[in-house]
């Protein structure tokens, strides 16, 4: 059930402040971060189709599609905006994760069009960087099946943090560092890749790291479907066949479905697929898999290089 307070919340008016700051963010994009993050279960079971107003949302959705207002990324024309431009994700590498999660100090980069090849929502603004909150996915529990655990979405730094941990308080709790750098090497063990979360409604920039599973993630469905919400990492995984024994255990843990092969003979690696996570090649016992630069994949999101002003 919705629940409205006449007395806005103080990470509401937190929310308010810092939206009032970017002279491009809009009153439809403040109402928009505001459902988004205040109604997230709500939001993210619609947008996978999994909830019963969905049947009603997405004709709507549709109808805005045809005229303009997002289009198709197989009919966007230029100056057009599509809706993985306004919600998407960059594959990150553990090690980048785990950077992520501990720089602290607070840091503005804006214009990342080399790492985040979309339109908007490419900045990374962190503020409180320590402030970490960790959210049940709501992708897992929109799931009839969910991956276990639930609790692996990190909600980095102000004013999101405290808006998901106000709004959310039985969903969500504060953690550390050190939580957070557990959960994300917890998740890479079972196979789940990291993903940097940005998004036009939640001021234009990055918010989160979720550890995504193929079988429960919106973004990863979307990707199969044809949107591209997902950018590579910048890699791609390159096999060894001198190597490869065909255990097939990078075929199993793929959440992309861009290695296939028969046992006990060497896989192959469809690069179009491949979104260059890494998490092959710690499955890999014979280490037969390698991640090599592919430039026209896009460029890498390395916290070091960004906080250096390199692009």
């Amino acid at each position: 059930m919705l629940k409205f307070r006449i007395r806005p919340r103080p990470s509401t008016l937190a929310f308010i402040r810092e939206a009032w700051k970017s002279p491009s963010f809009s009153l439809m994009d403040w109402i928009h971060g505001y459902v988004y993050g205040r109604w997230t279960y709500l939001y993210i079971g619609i947008g996978k189709g999994n909830h019963p107003l969905a049947k009603i949302i997405w004709p709507l959705v549709s109808f805005f599609h045809r005229f303009g207002r997002f289009l198709p990324a197989s009919t966007n024309a230029s100056n057009q905006t599509t809706f993985s431009d306004t919600y998407h994700g960059k594959v990150i590498s553990v090690d980048e994760a785990k950077k992520l999660v501990t720089v602290n100090r607070e840091i503005v980069i804006d214009n990342l069009e080399k790492v985040i090849p979309y339109t908007k929502a490419r900045s990374i603004i962190l503020k409180n960087p320590e402030n970490i909150v960790v959210l049940d996915c709501p992708c897992r529990l929109s799931s009839p099946t969910p991956c276990l655990p639930v609790d692996v979405c990190l909600i980095i730094g102000e004013p999101f943090a405290s808006f998901i941990l106000e709004h959310h308080p039985h969903r969500s709790r504060k953690i550390t560092e050190t939580e957070a750098l557990t959960i994300i090497e917890q998740e890479h063990k079972r196979g789940h890749v990291q993903h940097a979360f940005f998004k036009e409604a939640m001021l234009n920039r990055f918010y989160a790291i979720c550890n995504c599973c193929g079988c429960c993630c919106g973004a990863i469905h979307a990707m199969k479907g044809g949107t591209p919400m997902l950018a590579s990492s910048g890699y791609i995984a390159t096999i060894d066949p001198e190597l490869c024994d065909g255990c097939l255990a990078c075929v199993h843990f793929c959440q992309f479905q861009a290695i296939a092969g028969e046992r006990n003979h060497s896989v192959t690696v469809d690069t179009e697929q491949c979104l260059g996570c890494g998490v092959c090649v710690d499955k890999c016992k014979n280490s037969a898999i390698t991640l090599t630069r592919a430039p026209h994949k896009g460029a890498p999101l390395v916290v070091e290089k960004l906080l250096a002003g390199g692009h």
